[in-house]
């Protein structure tokens, strides 16, 4: 019937009207209704909206709702999931009776739990890695026709409740084989697995759960160790000494050098090239351990910060709340005295009374608000100060490190250059050794060639030394500032804030003074 009515019903899209009508017509309380309507209605501070049988066609505007727990767009004729990224904080998301064809566009929606897609034009699970807590999902009536696809739902520890009933996929005995692969689960089709089915299900389908347990036991360590391998990598990224811990930075020096493998097989050349990548390889450890160490130092100081920032806060909203809890007791015993005054004269006196107790109200919070924006400002400044001498201390270091690279690097070039010009002479005076390469005898049969591989070699190794300095000093200089900035940039949208908010409780209150005079 719902569908039937949808089909024949002029569409409709979402915007601020049918968004507001229905904020509006969920707000219970007529005190509620009342501020919404002096105040207007803040989207952002919305936990529920329900928006069924509105013949909506496009999820849209739904941007601001950055406070949704719940979202019930069923009975609707929607076509697409989209419009869903803001909602972060949502755990409710009921699409049933739509026109769906295709999930996607949960990528936001880590704290879904519940989904409904009954009843829509969905034939594939798909694209829901992102919900890890999701533990009911509802899909039935619609056009699954592959059990294995129902597989993909086994990623999801948490769910207990599943619905797949009017698929193609619920045929006779598929109870088995659901109770079978997904032996957490609790419902299905809206009936409770019982103990029975479920070891009948496990014995009929043993050998086959056994081979894809242990398939995804497999995977799981792969994906843990990858996992684990990229947080390793990223908190060595956040310390700008990447890649560091080992030769990568020796080998790319030579990675781009033509002649470099030829050059080696010169004797006594490997010999310079193991000691050149043993010294480099301890200095770019000694980089390492001190990039961690002052990664460690940076990060302990950004959580005092963060400490210091949350007491300056708290002490803060204790301070207003005070005052304001104080002025409410205050305001609500004039508002019944106002209402029982007759008198005009006495009614004028006490309404300019009341004005200047409000004024002083604000007063009181900005006085407040400002306090607490020059505290928080001092805070940061500190922060800017400390992080900018670790910024500098590790930069000076890190820049004394790439001094001794650099060392390391004319001293492997005058070395190999030594022994360049002995080969060379042996191979003009036609006495190389025996074993010589026949390529190491072209090479070094053209003086001008084996120079200017030499030369080639050593400007490129400077190079990649250069731009690894460059690139770990800019990144860090970089942060610090970015970091600041971040800071500023949320306090001063914390100041604002709170300062709309106290113009808004104050023409609030006053507006409740209007209505007697």
């Amino acid at each position: 019937m719902s569908r039937q009515f949808a089909n024949t019903a002029a569409c409709s899209l979402i915007d601020e009207e049918i968004l507001k009508k229905a904020v509006f017509e969920q707000t219970l309380h007529d005190q509620a209704k009342s501020i919404a309507k002096t105040e207007g209605i803040h989207f952002d501070e919305v936990l529920k909206i329900r928006l069924e049988y509105k013949h909506i066609v496009k999820i849209d505007h739904l941007w601001d709702f950055t406070s949704l727990t719940r979202l019930d767009l069923n009975n609707n004729i929607i076509e697409r999931m989209e419009g869903l990224d803001s909602l972060m904080n949502l755990t409710w998301l009921n699409l049933s009776f739509n026109r769906i064809e295709k999930i996607e566009g949960l990528e936001s929606l880590q704290r879904l739990e519940l989904l409904n897609l009954s009843s829509n034009r969905i034939s594939v699970i798909e694209n829901m890695d992102g919900l890890e807590k999701l533990s009911n999902f509802c899909i039935a009536n619609n056009l699954l026709e592959q059990l294995d696809n129902v597989l993909y739902l086994r990623k999801f520890k948490n769910l207990f409740t599943l619905n797949l009933f009017g698929n193609p996929v619920s045929k006779e005995n598929y109870t088995f084989f659901i109770a079978a692969y997904f032996p957490n689960l609790t419902c299905l089709d809206y009936r409770l697995l019982n103990d029975k089915t479920k070891n009948e299900a496990a014995v009929k389908y043993h050998y086959i759960i056994e081979e894809m347990r242990h398939n995804e036991l497999q995977k799981q360590q792969a994906d843990d160790a990858e996992q684990s391998r990229k947080a390793e990598l990223q908190s060595h990224t956040d310390a700008f000494v990447e890649f560091l811990n080992g030769a990568h930075l020796f080998n790319s020096m030579f990675n781009d050098d033509p002649e470099a493998e030829t050059i080696q097989s010169v004797t006594g050349v490997d010999h310079l090239v193991r000691t050149f990548e043993h010294q480099m390889v301890e200095l770019c450890m000694k980089l390492f351990e001190i990039g961690l160490a002052e990664h460690k130092r940076r990060q302990t100081e950004v959580n005092s910060f963060f400490s210091g920032q949350t007491r300056a806060v708290t002490d803060h909203q204790q301070k207003a709340s005070q005052i304001l809890a104080k002025f409410e007791q205050q305001h609500q015993e004039r508002i019944v005295e106002l209402h029982q005054l007759s008198d005009p004269d006495k009614l004028k006196v006490n309404l300019s009374q009341y004005n200047d107790d409000i004024s002083q109200l604000c007063n009181s919070l900005m006085s407040l608000e400002y306090q607490l924006a020059n505290q928080l400002e001092d805070i940061i400044e500190k922060l800017d100060i400390n992080i900018s001498d670790m910024v500098s201390n590790f930069t000076e270091t890190v820049q004394g490190i790439f001094v001794e690279c650099r060392a390391l690097e004319d001293i492997y070039n005058k070395n190999i250059r030594e022994i360049a010009d002995a080969t060379l002479k042996k191979v003009a005076t036609e006495s190389p050794e025996d074993d010589m390469p026949e390529e190491v005898k072209m090479l070094f049969s053209d003086k001008d060639s084996v120079m200017d591989a030499l030369v080639t070699g050593h400007d490129n190794h400077l190079l990649k030394i250069n731009d690894r300095e460059t690139q770990l000093v800019a990144r860090v200089s970089a942060w610090k500032v970015s970091l600041i900035k971040e800071f500023q940039d949320k306090e001063l949208k914390r100041n604002c804030l709170c300062i709309k908010d106290i113009h808004r409780y104050v023409g609030h209150v006053r507006g409740q003074l209007e209505e007697f005079q």
